[in-house]
């Protein structure tokens, strides 16, 4: 399993924008093969800064996303909207207590 974290800022102005692609657009990539669970979160105190939180069963799902034509159409409507570059993760869960 591969957790996903995207962060992206957007011009103030252009959060709409950016809402109303991923709104027309979410339900596919939900529903990409490969994918368990996408949802997108709204910083509570700049509302121009939204992250992705995505769950994914492998990494080669998740390239393959990135791969697609949808994700090419996706990020290349939202990239412009951009204030500043968009940084991502993969990330693993931490367990406590750690095991040895």
């Amino acid at each position: 399993m591969i957790k996903r974290l995207v962060k992206m800022t957007y011009q103030p102005e252009m959060t709409e924008k950016f809402l109303t692609i991923y709104g027309e657009n979410w339900e596919r990539i939900r529903s990409f093969p490969g994918c368990q669970h996408v949802e997108l979160l709204r910083d509570k105190h700049n509302p121009s800064v939204f992250f992705t939180y995505s769950l994914w069963n492998s990494e080669d799902d998740l390239n393959a996303y990135r791969d697609s034509e949808l994700f090419a159409r996706v990020w290349g409507a939202v990239k412009p909207l951009f204030a500043e570059k968009a940084l991502a993760w993969s990330v693993d869960p931490v367990n406590f207590p750690p095991t040895n």
